[in-house]
């Protein structure tokens, strides 16, 4: 009886994020649509849209999942020690240097104003002008007005902090349920006595903790993922048209988070259509194929559509991936229409005899080559644009700091499954490997659990193609983002089948073999993760970045426009003095290569400002840059710290950041 209870309960809890994360999204974008996202509105609707999903999500749970009270206490209580310890070493990525910074000002944004395009506010400058650039780093400039980069979902979700006063809080409590997320598909698939061990793996792994630590995408994508796993699990185990329509709900909204997660969900647009086929010998799992396939569809079209509407420069940037999996996603759908057809005659096709173990084969095989890919590859790419330039000229920095040979077309992508050994030691990628393909062996030959199939294709599928095209700036514990949504965590799951399997071998030669052999197996696990994590694990980065932005502001007339004159300044700061200063901001133009915009035109631009009755205000990252306007004050002097980027091995330390904004007002 206490088995069945606390099974039910960490069955329902493992759930709970992903519908809870699901129902908020589908309340919030139509308030975001309309200009109405404010905390009033969208805590009635986003509250009780969780409530409903999580109620129907979590009533009358299929096969029993079996735990003990010390098993689910042990997660929860692994899920809230990472929440808490990563609230308290929680990054302040305010300027905007990286993602996150604009994924924080994007969240700002909307918690204040509730609404998008961003308006520039031109009449201030004394009207648009060939001169004034109002897009920056991470926001695109469209009709006069200023559009983010990103998908809406996570900025949806981090304006909640923004509200409560607490906005570095959140993307800890997103980490928290994600280790709790994980925890759920691994009891369902490899039995609670894992479970605990699987949440430590995870929750110890530095790019969880760097990505639970300020505003990322990756963390809402992990459990909106592993949640549609779990949704699914229970869908298969007890089949009907709700739990199978709300797993595809949940895979679908991926979409939303990360446009990425058209990619992630691929594997479950084919598990769809062959549960659809299914149907046609009466199979009961059948029954789940139609409602997993429209609630996906439903998902993922909300996701595009939010796409068009509010990231469409984003879309339009990303076009040459994204079309390709669109593509992709109508050939499978015509797949899916053809063999539902034809799956009677399908159903007599007979396998060859070699097959199943040629494809168990063949996972070693790809891993293997992955593996030594280093050794037989060097990936490189020459810029073709401004962005490839840039990324050029930051590779050939890093390289120079790093002591190595310098090559900017040097991408290190042939590196990435030893990067994934950092982050989660080799004996788990080791175990992973193995157990996968031992699964896929039994899965052809028809004696594998058939609930193993769907995760198992998701983890395969986005693990081989991100780590073969990570496509991302190379340095950690940056680039380790890539591995967070899907990799790391598929790679534990997997992992636990093995586990599971060494466990029951264990018990079956008594029990200090069970003790000792248990006690071997934990640490081979969950010590090579700790050891990589423990250099940066316990140094908080960017610290200081909001009371120094507070500070900057106040020391900004109440009336200025802001004319902001040099590059760096310009990248970082344009958005952050129109979003959380709320004071109009413009870039100057410079001229050709210059960092610094020309003296007579920032002279002509602030006589502009006060003709439309303003104060005009210089800001640069030097005194002598802003000299040449008024008095030369000082508005920022930050030193913090923030990431190491390291190319080749694992991070262990962090660098120095110094930021300084000078302040310049030009007289009459």
């Amino acid at each position: 009886m206490e088995l069945d209870r606390s099974g039910r309960v960490l069955a329902a809890l493992s759930v709970l994020p992903a519908l809870a994360v699901a129902g908020w999204l589908l309340a919030g974008l139509p308030l975001l649509l309309l200009g109405r996202y404010a905390p009033l509105p969208a805590a009635l609707l986003g509250l009780s849209a969780a409530a409903a999903l999580g109620w129907a999500g979590t009533r009358g749970l299929g096969k029993a999942v079996e735990a003990t009270g010390r098993q689910v206490a042990g997660v929860v209580a692994v899920a809230a020690v990472s929440g808490v310890v990563n609230a308290i070493m929680h990054s302040e990525q305010i300027a905007v240097r990286r993602d996150p910074a604009t994924y924080a000002q994007y969240a700002a944004w909307i918690a204040g104003h509730g609404s998008l395009p961003i308006p520039v506010r031109a009449e201030a400058f004394g009207g648009a002008d060939p001169s004034l650039i109002f897009k920056s780093v991470g926001f695109y400039d469209v009709d006069g007005s200023v559009v983010p980069q990103f998908m809406p979902g996570p900025p949806m979700l981090f304006a909640i902090g923004d509200w409560l006063g607490a906005p570095f809080v959140i993307p800890a409590l997103l980490g928290a349920l994600a280790v709790l997320t994980l925890a759920g598909v691994v009891v369902r698939l490899a039995g609670a006595r894992w479970a605990v061990v699987a949440a430590v793996a995870l929750a110890v792994s530095l790019p969880i903790l760097y990505t639970s630590r300020t505003t990322f995408s990756e963390i809402p994508s992990l459990i909106l993922l592993f949640g549609g796993m779990s949704l699914a699990y229970d869908a298969l185990a007890r089949p009907g048209w709700g739990r199978g329509l709300l797993a595809g709900l949940v895979f679908g909204l991926a979409v939303l988070v990360r446009i990425d997660g058209l990619r992630d969900v691929l594997p479950v647009l084919a598990f769809a259509g062959l549960l659809v086929a299914l149907r046609r010998f009466r199979r009961p799992e059948g029954a789940v194929g139609p409602p997993l396939l429209v609630g996906l569809l439903a998902g993922g079209g909300i996701g595009m559509l939010a796409a068009y509407l509010l990231a469409r420069p984003y879309l339009s940037y990303l076009s040459g991936s994204v079309e390709p999996l669109l593509l992709i996603g109508a050939a499978v759908l015509v797949l899916i229409l053809i063999g539902a057809v034809a799956a009677p005659a399908l159903a007599r096709l007979r396998l060859p005899g070699w097959l199943p173990t040629a494809a168990g084969g063949l996972v070693v095989l790809v891993m293997t080559a992955l593996y030594v890919r280093p050794w037989l590859q060097t990936v490189t790419r020459l810029p073709q644009n401004a962005d490839d330039r840039r990324t050029f000229q930051m590779i050939e920095q890093i390289q120079r700091a790093n002591g190595l040979p310098v090559d900017g077309t040097r991408l290190y992508f042939e590196d990435s499954l030893h990067w994934v050994t950092w982050y989660v030691g080799v004996p788990v990628v080791v175990l992973a490997t193995i157990a996968a393909a031992v699964l896929v062996r039994k899965l052809l030959l028809k004696g594998a659990p058939f609930e193993w199939l769907l995760p198992l294709a998701i983890v395969g599928w986005t693990t081989v193609t991100t780590l073969l095209r990570p496509e991302i700036t190379p340095d950690h514990p940056w680039a380790a983002r890539r591995l967070v949504p899907v990799v790391i965590p598929g790679l534990i799951l997997i992992a636990t089948y093995a586990l599971a399997r060494l466990g029951a071998a264990f018990d079956r030669h008594g029990p200090r073999s069970r003790l000792w052999g248990n006690a071997v197996v934990v640490l081979l696990v969950l010590v090579p993760p700790a050891i990589t994590s423990i250099g940066t694990a316990f140094t908080p980065i960017e610290r200081g970045e909001a009371a120094a932005v507070e500070a900057m502001c106040a020391k900004l007339p109440p009336d200025a426009s802001v004319l902001i004159v040099e590059r760096v300044t310009g990248d970082r700061f344009t958005q952050v003095v129109r979003g959380m200063c709320d004071r109009p901001a413009a870039q100057v133009a410079r001229p050709g290569e210059s960092d610094v915009a020309s003296e007579p035109e920032v002279r002509r631009l602030a006589e502009r400002v006060r003709a439309a009755g303003r104060v005009p205000v210089v800001l640069a990252a030097e005194a002598a840059q802003v000299a040449p306007y008024g008095s030369p004050s000082q508005v920022m002097a930050l030193v913090a710290r923030q990431d190491e980027r390291s190319l080749t091995e694992a991070p262990n330390g962090t660098w120095t950041l110094r930021m300084n904004v000078w302040m310049a007002i030009p007289g009459p």
